[in-house]
C-alpha cells in the first residue's frame, strides 16, 4: 500500500483528493493547521510546515511513499502580500527539503496558472492561445510570484536529487459542494461567474471540478517515476467556464490591451506578428479553453472528466 501524505487536506482540493486516493487504496496522512480533513484518512496532523523542523518532523514520523503539497496562502491579496510570499515559499523549501532529505521517493507541488499574469493592472496579453507550460510566466502579485517560486524550488531540488518531482497548477478549483450554489473561493458563485462574464474573465474563465483535479493527481503519483524529474503540468477542464465562445468574450475582457510587436498567435514557435486580443482569441471557438491539459494529455493519459455544463444540469 501506498502512503501518501497531503498537505493541505482540509482545503477545496485537499479534501477531495484524500478521498480519491483513499478510494484507489492509499494510505493517506492529513496535514493542515485547520480541521476539516476526511475521515477517510488514516491519520491527521495540525503541523505547521512553515518551520523546517516540523517539517522534517512530519515526514520522519511517517516515513511516506509520496508527499502532495498543496499547503497554502490559497488565494491573492486575502492576507498581506509580505505573509502571502513568505509563508508559501517557505512551505515549498521546507516541504521539497525534509521529504528529498529523508527518502521520499516522490513529490508533487501545487503551483497555479496565475503565474502566467493574467489580471495584471497594467495590462496583459497571452502571447498566444490556448496556453500551455512554455508560455512565458509574468507574475505580479505576491501569491503569483510565491507559487513560481514554489515551481523553481521544485525544479531545483529534482536537478540533483533521487527523489521525482513535479508541479501542478491546477485551475480554478470547483468543490463539489459549489456547483450547488456554496460561494467559491474568490466569494461568488459559479452561477454568477456565469451570468457576469467579467468575474471570470480576469483568470481567462479557466475553472476545473476538484475531484477532476485530484484524479489527474492520482495519475501522476503513479506515472512520476518513469517521468523526466521537474516537469509542470496544467490542470483544467475540457472547456471554459462561460456561456460563449472565448473568441467573443476575451476582446471585452480585455479590450484595451494589444500584443507587442514580436509575439506570436497560435501555438507557440509561430511566426512573430503583432495583433490585437480579437487575433490572439481567434481560435478558441466554441467550447474551447485559454489554457490546455494536452501535455496531461499526452504524458498521463488523463483528461477531465467533469463540466459545469453537466455538474450544474444534474442539480
Amino acid at each position: 500500500m501506498t502512503r501518501t501524505l497531503v498537505t493541505g487536506s482540509a482545503g477545496r482540493l485537499g479534501r477531495s483528493l484524500v478521498t480519491t486516493l483513499a478510494q484507489a487504496g492509499h494510505e493517506v496522512i492529513g496535514v493542515d493547521v485547520t480541521a476539516g480533513t476526511p475521515g477517510e484518512a488514516a491519520a491527521t496532523l495540525p503541523a505547521d510546515l512553515t518551520d523546517l523542523g516540523e517539517a522534517y518532523d512530519v515526514m520522519a514520523r511517517f516515513r511516506p511513499d509520496v508527499v502532495v503539497h498543496l499547503a497554502a496562502i490559497a488565494t491573492p491579496f486575502s492576507r498581506t502580500d509580505g505573509l502571502t510570499f513568505r509563508t508559501n515559499t517557505q512551505l515549498a523549501f521546507n516541504v521539497c527539503q525534509a521529504a528529498g532529505n529523508l527518502g521520499v521517493g516522490r513529490v508533487i507541488v501545487a503551483s497555479s496558472p496565475t503565474v502566467i499574469g493574467y489580471g495584471a493592472p497594467s495590462g496583459w496579453t497571452p502571447n498566444y492561445l490556448p496556453i500551455d507550460e512554455e508560455h512565458p510566466t509574468e507574475p505580479w502579485n505576491s501569491y503569483s510570484l510565491s507559487k513560481l517560486v514554489a515551481e523553481q524550488t521544485m525544479r531545483s531540488f529534482a536537478r540533483d536529487s533521487e527523489t521525482k518531482f513535479a508541479a501542478v497548477r491546477p485551475c480554478f478549483v470547483v468543490a463539489p459542494e459549489e456547483w450547488a450554489g456554496a460561494p467559491t473561493q474568490s466569494g461568488h458563485t459559479i452561477a454568477d461567474r456565469l451570468d457576469r462574464p467579467e468575474l471570470a474573465g480576469v483568470s481567462l474563465f479557466n475553472y476545473i471540478d476538484a475531484r477532476d483535479a485530484s484524479d489527474m493527481i492520482s495519475v501522476l503519483i503513479e506515472r512520476l517515476p518513469g517521468l523526466p524529474n521537474g516537469e509542470v503540468f496544467f490542470a483544467g477542464a475540457a472547456d471554459a467556464l462561460a456561456r460563449r465562445p472565448l473568441a467573443e468574450l476575451l476582446p471585452q475582457v480585455m479590450p484595451a490591451t494589444e500584443t507587442p510587436a514580436g509575439v506570436s498567435i497560435g501555438a507557440s514557435g509561430e511566426a512573430p506578428v503583432e495583433a490585437s486580443v480579437e487575433a490572439i482569441a481567434s481560435p478558441l471557438t466554441g467550447t474551447s479553453p485559454a489554457f490546455t491539459s494536452a501535455k496531461a494529455e499526452r504524458m498521463l493519459g488523463w483528461i477531465a472528466k467533469r463540466s459545469w455544463r453537466t455538474e450544474l444540469e444534474i442539480r
